[in-house]
């Protein structure tokens, strides 16, 4: 996420997105913080250079938020309260294929653990990376996933689908037909790493407490007492700033050099794709 905050933004203000699930983050912390164009990041990580989730919210849903539940650098949970009806949003990133199945079960054993504490009938959207191949078709396994995966199920992907079964929900992107290219994470050598989104929608209640007002009236005093009252005044924020005409130029090319490079992985389209992240480096601290 380092330096990438206010271009993750500008996307979903051009793609009109207004959660979002990130997933290897790398940064270090337990914090909530504006990327900008009207857009905060809630993240956790505890290792700056491997792991580390978040969730992106539209800045008008910032105040729907009622809890965010950080269990791991792999695993994390918001619930909000939109219209009256309650979601709750999981982030997460499973291990890669190389990782100890140590990891991998305790990943699964967190995912668990999150679910299971959301009440039956309140609305659920898991947006994460996986790692996994579920496979093309879905002979056998229709009741939880469409046909439109990719390439053959490996051991991850059958994780994600009895995961998918034991808490009656669907992989959403296998239901939809897309170019090879956004039905995976990325390539490497000929390896595809795919990622899954999950959804779960049945009808919800909400009952709160008959305390409730006196229950937010202690909350409000102490938070008073213990923190203190903000002047209200916000700083300039570190993440937009700089995002000036020529940074927003250099990352357009950027992201049109990759897209060349994924359709055509030739060595002249590589070496320019390198050659203009780095030009976007420079272009911001120069900004900066």
């Amino acid at each position: 996420m380092t330096g990438k905050g206010r271009e993750l933004a500008d996307m979903m203000e051009r793609r009109k997105v207004d959660i979002l699930c990130v997933q290897v983050t790398r940064w270090k912390g337990s914090k909530a913080r504006s990327i900008g164009a009207g857009f905060k990041l809630f993240y956790y990580g505890v290792d700056s250079k491997r792991n580390g989730v978040g969730v992106v919210l539209k800045e008008e849903f910032v105040r729907n938020v009622l809890e965010v539940k950080r269990v791991s650098d792999r695993v994390m949970s918001l619930k909000l309260e939109i219209e009256g009806v309650m979601l709750n949003v999981v982030s997460g990133y499973a291990p890669q294929v190389g990782c100890e199945l140590e990891e991998k079960e305790r990943f699964w054993s967190e995912l668990d653990e999150v679910m299971e504490s959301i009440p039956t009938g309140v609305r659920v959207v898991i947006g994460a990376d996986f790692n996994g191949h579920v496979g093309e078709g879905s002979t056998g396994d229709g009741e939880v996933m469409g046909k439109f995966g990719i390439k053959e199920r490996n051991l991850e992907g059958q994780m994600v689908v009895d995961f998918a079964k034991r808490m009656d929900m669907a992989v959403v992107n296998t239901y939809f037909q897309k170019r090879e290219e956004h039905r995976v994470t990325y390539k490497s050598r000929g390896v595809f790493y795919t990622d899954n989104e999950f959804k779960q929608v049945p009808l919800i209640q909400v009952v709160l407490p008959d305390d409730w007002e006196t229950t937010a009236e202690v909350i409000s005093e102490t938070g008073r007492k213990v923190l203190g009252v903000s002047s209200g005044r916000r700083k300039e924020d570190k993440e937009t700033w700089w995002w000036n005409e020529e940074v927003q130029d250099s990352i357009q090319r950027k992201r049109l050099a990759k897209e060349k490079w994924d359709m055509d992985r030739t060595e002249e389209n590589r070496q320019e794709y390198k050659e203009l992240q780095r030009r976007v480096k420079r272009e911001v601290s120069k900004a900066k």
